[in-house]
């Protein structure tokens, strides 16, 4: 029996969404059990479980505008800390908030407690593709490490290998150093230096510098770079994709009668697209190279997110990946 702490207080819709998503995974997925952590008034009424259901009851809540070692530090009552605190103690197996994303990326690193060997962990975010020969793409490092050395984008690529083997049985995943150009002495100074690293790894299948443009067509299976490029990345798919499609159904409105008819026919096929290219049917973003899965679900999460995380950090735990991991950085020391 697994058992997954969950911060039930984090994200735009908590503890609603939250708790809805715990309903659900709990009658999907026998093998889990469930610890809510936060308050015990409002999340108890929402249940609509009994068992392999417990509740921490916790008086405090790490906010979004909370500074994130801070809050860690201060706010040891919290319901993501607390959390965090279970796992750490092995009281259960995997950490799972849609809260504050830096708060939990500390709670990850200082409470958890990093991997030996691992010098940074890594966020990563699946992303879907165009590809439908290789429909997901690991984003590495995607927020947690503004500022980066070679060496960590070298074991990035080599966290997420594992990780594609494990979740999505990729036999040799495909790693790319997202760069400005494919040529070999593109790049700036990380990038060039972190080149002959990746090149130089037997262990990983190194495919050279790829483009930002070239990413969800299938160039590779992992893409590394450094935090803050990351999350720049992430945040503009995300922003262009929710633009689009508002721009198209904005166009097929004010069009006249014969677009909205249009609309009419293509609406389901538009639906599928968007399905299609919904990040959060991945899960969250998994913070590796800590002791234990410590997942991010995106912040406005509903309940069918909130079951997706739950049911990637169930598929986390049966593949034993993390403990895979250490095993092998424990056998580099």
């Amino acid at each position: 029996m697994f058992k997954i702490a969950i911060d039930a207080m984090g994200g735009d819709h908590a503890p609603n969404a939250v708790v809805e998503g715990v309903n659900k995974a709990i009658a999907t997925f026998p093998e889990i059990e469930v610890l809510l952590f936060g308050d015990e008034a409002q999340i108890k009424p929402l249940l609509t479980v009994e068992d392999r259901v417990t509740i921490v009851h916790t008086d405090e809540v790490v906010e979004s505008d909370d500074e994130p070692v801070a809050a860690v530090r201060r706010k040891k009552g919290s319901s993501m800390v607390m959390a965090a605190q279970y796992v750490k103690e092995k009281k259960a197996d995997a950490l799972l908030s849609a809260g504050n994303t830096g708060a939990l990326l500390a709670s990850g690193l200082l409470v958890v407690g990093r991997m030996k060997g691992i010098d940074r962990p890594g966020l990563m975010p699946v992303l879907p593709t165009f590809n439908p020969e290789s429909p997901h793409l690991i984003l590495a490092d995607a927020g947690a490490n503004a500022d980066c050395k070679p060496n960590n984008l070298y074991q990035f690529a080599v966290l997420a290998s594992f990780y594609a083997k494990a979740m999505f049985g990729i036999a040799n995943p495909r790693v790319g150093l997202i760069n400005n150009g494919t040529e070999e002495t593109k790049g700036n100074e990380l990038t060039k230096a972190a080149f002959p690293l990746l090149k130089e790894a037997t262990e990983l299948n190194f495919v050279g510098n790829v483009e930002a443009k070239e990413l969800l067509q299938g160039v590779c299976d992992i893409a590394i770079t450094d935090g803050f490029t990351g999350n720049a990345i992430l945040k503009s798919l995300e922003g262009t994709s929710k633009t689009i499609f508002k721009a198209i159904k904005n166009q097929l409105l004010n069009s006249g009668f014969k677009a909205k008819l249009g609309g009419l026919l293509i609406k389901n096929a538009l639906s599928d697209l968007k399905d299609q290219f919904d990040d959060t049917k991945e899960g969250g973003a998994i913070l590796l190279g800590v002791q234990a899965p410590v997942i991010k679900a995106h912040g406005s999460s509903n309940e069918e997110a909130i079951f997706n995380a739950i049911r990637q950090a169930n598929k986390i735990l049966t593949s034993n990946v993390v403990e895979e991991i250490a095993n092998h950085f424990r056998s580099l020391s």
